[in-house]
């Protein structure tokens, strides 16, 4: 028996002899979390709880538990009963928040983990702000004015003329940094490149040069990277908008951020304007209960239209993982009216990944081939998850043992089998609006995807 095995029975065995010791349950708990035994961790934390059901962190735990599983129904039930209370536990708020971003509803994601960063300061996750879009001020928890459950702004914010610009980007990188995907590629050169990089031969048909294309896909599958790589190939400017350059509580703030933003796009033509989780921005008004989201949109519609500015040269790229919840009226003609599906990367797609990802690290002789093989339906997010289990569990061993191996092909396919395809469920969603509400053939690519058509 290794020193892990025995170190986990004595843990166990402690358990078992203090059941009501909610932090001795919650410590074996975490161990195992950590070391990626979801099953045991599972039956565990049941376990615990059926000794100490008023144990509210052992809730929380157990919610993670299914959360990393990938059992989200299982997770979402338990945090939705936690946080329906009057003062809901701000652990299980994040972990309802990664929820429901990874069902593709971000604007709820916002506001959830939003609401628990200003109920405790401690549970907020970087990461998962990069994710969101989301960017506190240092002294903001300070400072700020909290109104109705939302964060105001400063004084000194109020008082401005607008939000600083976005710093430009000229991206380095272009389609050789990105892998696989070369039927997307062609499309893309079609449909983008050789308009941007030809504009005169445009001209001389009367064609401007520009326009938007929305991106949609699962979660995970590269369409930020395509996006920059779209600009570095025709070294075009590039502005990354998350939906924390835009929004803002205050009426007419958020339109004026937008304003402000194309037409920092517009002084540097040629530029790629990318909105990342454009859902977020463009919702369908239909479903919207208050006026000023959907002025917003009638904000948002009219800078596209370029109806007081011209957007010669501007190319507007939207990446969503729900296209079904964007106003139908961002996709008429000059403005989203090409939409690209960007799927999961196919097997030699992953092979290319896969040696992106394991450049610089101690590897043995991998097969990338048959890692690949192993691999279908992987996102890119989810190559990403297989390498750093692989690599956790040789640091975990090496600090048992003193001395580091190299990785192999064995370690990365046992690292997979720890994975879930985080693109199942955005197909099970998807499939259904492709067979049911696909006017115009606009979700045909998913249903070609699928083999259901």
């Amino acid at each position: 028996m290794s020193d892990l095995e025995i170190t986990l029975q004595a843990l166990r065995q402690a358990v078992e002899l203090a059941p009501h010791n909610v932090a001795l349950a919650e410590h074996y708990g975490r161990t195992l979390l950590k070391l990626l035994r979801f099953e045991q961790a599972e039956e565990h934390y049941k376990q615990a709880l059926a000794e100490n059901p008023q144990a509210l962190d052992l809730k929380v735990s157990l919610a993670e538990t299914y959360y990393r599983a990938g059992k989200n129904s299982h997770a979402l039930a338990i945090v939705e009963t936690l946080n329906d209370g009057k003062e809901p536990p701000p652990a299980a708020l994040v972990l309802q928040a990664k929820l429901m971003h990874r069902a593709g509803n971000v604007q709820q994601a916002v506001a959830l983990y939003k609401q628990a960063a200003e109920a405790n300061e401690e549970v907020r996750d970087e990461e998962f702000e990069s994710l969101l879009g989301i960017r506190f001020a240092e002294d903001e928890f300070e400072d700020d004015e909290v109104v109705d459950g939302r964060m105001r702004m400063g004084a000194d914010d109020e008082e401005d003329g607008g939000p600083e610009e976005i710093p430009m980007e000229r991206p380095k990188i272009d389609f050789s940094q990105v892998g696989g995907m070369e039927s997307v590629k062609e499309d893309v050169r079609v449909k983008i490149i050789y308009p941007l990089a030809h504009p005169e031969m445009y001209a001389a048909y009367g064609k401007k040069v520009g326009g938007g294309i929305l991106m949609y896909g699962p979660p995970g599958c590269g369409k930020t990277h395509l996006a920059r790589a779209i600009a570095g190939e025709v070294k075009a400017g590039f502005l990354s908008i998350g939906i924390h350059d835009v929004l803002e509580m205050w009426i007419g703030n958020s339109e004026r951020n937008l304003h402000q933003l194309f037409d920092q796009a517009r002084r540097n033509r040629p530029c790629v304007l990318f909105f990342d989780e454009v859902d977020a921005l463009g919702a369908s008004r239909s479903d919207m209960r208050h006026s000023g989201a959907r002025h917003l949109v009638n904000q948002f519609l009219s800078e596209m239209d370029g109806i007081e500015s011209n957007n010669d040269g501007l190319l507007i790229l939207g990446a969503t993982n729900a296209p079904w919840h964007i106003d139908s009226a961002f996709r008429r003609p000059g403005r989203f009216d090409r939409v690209m599906f960007v799927p999961p990367p196919d097997e030699p797609a992953r092979m290319e990944i896969l040696t992106i990802l394991l450049a610089g690290k101690p590897v043995q002789s991998i097969d990338h081939k048959k890692v690949a093989a192993k691999t279908a339906e992987f996102s890119g997010a989810d190559m990403k998850a297989v390498v750093d289990q692989a690599i956790e569990a040789k640091l975990s061993e090496a600090v048992k043992t003193g001395r580091p191996t190299p990785l192999t092909t064995n370690d990365l396919l046992a690292a997979a089998k720890l994975v879930r395809p985080s693109t199942r469920e955005w197909f099970a969603t998807a499939r259904n609006h492709a067979l049911y509400a696909n006017q115009g053939g606009t979700y045909d690519d998913i249903l070609k995807y699928l083999k259901l058509k």
